[in-house]
């Protein structure tokens, strides 16, 4: 943890996995780059707005580039790219500012209405819109109940469950709790649904240590013994069970392998 550099991590040959450094912020987020034929879509901006201590833009600029060299069949340039939000907590947006100005960049505004015009939703929250990135088609999915305009993205591609901060290794923090509990019995009927086969959730943190039921603090820096990101289908079912032990006290938690159920009300 001690490397300032951002972890980059190509998940396949058309997919980046991009963790902010501890270093430069302590909530670590995760971001991910999907590359389509027509444009690209990173999921989340990070927890800064200094290029300097995690260069966002210069990271994006560089993955973009690598990609466009490798597939020499996209004539679109400069090549878009769309810049949506897991959901509009700051340490998932703050980086916005540092690509607004790059030339056919589109950011997403962070308001409910905005995130129901840009995708277009018609029944928000219950609707599913496909969202082509040109041969690639990306699911949004609508995820309020953590935060009120949260979302959650599925590639179809390579079957990955981007979850932000509603399903993840880390305090699962529930504001709305008919809203969360709603949108993660969206998530099963998702998941169970045989044309939209999921193979795994990537969620936006890692605060949850490999000891089972062991959290890592709010601020810790070092993380040496961390809980992978990636999360089984499975863990929606464990999740909707935890929500079943709330009490609707806040401060209530409920402790599991994988994730801490936190009430906050």
């Amino acid at each position: 943890m001690g490397d300032a550099a951002p972890e980059v991590t190509w998940l396949d040959a058309d997919t980046v996995q991009v963790r902010q450094p501890k270093l430069s912020h302590w909530e670590a987020p995760f971001l991910f780059l999907l590359f389509g034929r027509e444009r690209a879509l990173l999921i989340d901006t990070g927890a800064t707005t200094d290029e300097s201590v995690f260069p966002l833009r210069a990271t994006v600029e560089g993955l973009i580039a690598e990609w466009l060299r490798r597939n020499p069949v996209v004539f679109v340039r400069p090549y878009p790219l769309v810049v949506a939000h897991s959901h509009a907590h700051r340490d998932h947006i703050a980086g916005d500012a540092l690509l607004r100005d790059r030339p056919g960049t589109t950011v997403v505004g962070t308001s409910p209405a905005e995130v129901i015009g840009f995708f277009g939703f018609r029944s928000w929250p219950d609707d599913t819109v496909a969202f082509d990135l040109g041969r690639r088609v990306v699911d949004v999915i609508g995820g309020p109940g953590h935060e009120p305009s949260a979302v959650v993205f599925f590639d179809r591609r390579t079957g990955i469950l981007f979850t932000g901060d509603t399903v993840l290794p880390a305090r699962l923090y529930v504001r709305d709790l008919p809203q969360y509990r709603a949108t993660i019995e969206r998530l099963i009927r998702f998941r169970d649904d045989p044309t939209a086969p999921v193979r795994e959730l990537r969620g936006a943190h890692v605060e949850m240590s490999s000891a089972p039921g062991v959290d890592y603090p709010a601020g810790t820096v070092e993380q040496p013994d961390e809980a992978p990101l990636p999360l089984r289908p499975g863990i929606l079912d464990r999740v909707l069970a935890a929500l079943g032990e709330l009490r609707g006290e806040p401060g209530e938690r409920v402790v599991r392998k994988r994730f801490v159920v936190v009430f906050e009300g």
